[in-house]
C-alpha cells in the first residue's frame, strides 16, 4: 500500500525495505512493506500482536533464514547493497546488523567471556585489546560500574535487567552498524526498563537502532521515527511525534488512542 510519508530526512538512509513480503509456507506474515531506516536514529515498530513487527525486524539481518519455510520477496538494502543477494554472506550481514532479543540470553560463562565471545570468534586474541574492548562495551551499555568487580562471575548470577544490558554490551562489542532490539525491556521491571530506555537514547549517537515494542509510551519516549504495522501491512511511517499527535491514517489514530489492539 502507499504509506503516508511526510518526512524530510535529517540524515542519510542506512537501511531500506522495498516491497518486502515474507511468507511462512503460503501464509504471508508481512506484505509489501517499504520504508527507510535512517542512520543514527531510533526507529520503533509498533502494532498489535501478530501484526508482523518481529518478522520484519528479523528480516533486517536475515534471521528468518533459519526457518525452512520462510521466504522473502522484495529487497532490503544496507548502505545500498541488497543483503539477500546471492553473493552476500548472511554471517557478514549479522556482523554489521546485531540483534538483542526479547529475553536476555547470556551464555553460561563469565561476564567477561560473554562480552569477549564475539571478539574471539572474529579472531581477536590479544589479552589487552580484549580487556579494553570488553570494558568499552560494558561502559557503553551502562553496566560497567555494576559488574567491574564481578567480571569472573557467571553472567547468570546477574539480575534480569543487568543480563539484558550485558547482552547489549555483547552485541555492540563487535561494533555493528545497526542494532536490532526485539522488545528489550518487556521481561524486566520498571527500574530496569528506565535504564534500558536511557541506554537506547545514548546508543543512538553511535548506532542505527530499530526496536520492536508493544509499549506505545516507550516508542514515544525513545524513538525518532515510528512505523505502525497492522495485519502484516505497514499502515503508517512518520516522525514519532507527528505520528502520535497528528497521524494521517484513521487506523493509526484508532490504535494509538486505544480503540483496538
Amino acid at each position: 500500500m502507499n504509506t503516508p510519508n511526510r518526512i524530510t530526512p535529517p540524515t542519510a538512509t542506512k537501511m531500506s525495505a522495498h516491497d518486502v513480503t515474507v511468507r511462512y509456507g503460503e501464509t504471508p506474515a508481512i506484505r509489501g512493506v517499504s520504508m527507510e531506516i535512517y542512520e543514527r536514529r531510533v526507529t520503533s515498530l509498533i502494532g498489535p500482536s501478530g501484526c508482523g513487527k518481529t518478522t520484519f525486524l528479523r528480516s533486517l539481518n536475515r534471521l528468518n533464514d533459519g526457518i525452512d519455510e520462510a521466504r522473502l520477496e522484495g529487497r532490503i538494502l544496507l548502505d545500498g547493497q541488497d543483503i539477500y543477494a546471492r553473493d552476500v554472506d548472511p554471517v557478514a550481514v549479522r556482523r554489521r546488523v546485531g540483534m538483542v532479543f526479547q529475553r536476555a540470553n547470556p551464555f553460561p560463562r563469565s561476564v567477561f567471556e560473554n562480552v569477549a565471545f564475539g571478539l574471539r570468534i572474529a579472531g581477536e586474541r590479544d589479552p589487552q585489546r580484549l580487556a579494553r574492548r570488553v570494558e568499552e562495551s560494558l561502559r557503553a551499555a551502562a553496566i560497567w560500574d555494576e559488574v567491574k568487580d564481578r567480571l569472573d562471575e557467571s553472567a547468570l548470577s546477574l539480575s534480569g535487567g543487568q543480563q539484558q544490558r550485558l547482552c547489549i554490551a555483547r552485541a555492540i562489542a563487535v561494533k555493528p552498524e545497526v542494532l536490532l532490539m526485539d522488545e528489550p525491556a518487556s521481561a524486566v521491571d520498571p527500574i530496569a526498563t528506565a535504564k534500558i530506555e536511557e541506554l537506547i537514547r545514548a546508543l543512538r549517537d553511535d548506532y542505527t537502532i530499530v526496536i520492536v515494542t508493544h509499549n506505545m509510551h516507550q516508542a514515544a519516549r525513545v524513538s525518532d521515527y515510528t512505523a505502525f504495522f497492522y495485519l502484516g501491512e505497514l499502515i503508517e511511517f512518520d516522525e514519532t511525534e507527528r505520528l502520535f499527535t497528528r497521524p494521517s491514517v484513521p487506523r493509526t489514530e484508532d490504535y494509538i488512542t486505544g480503540r483496538f489492539g
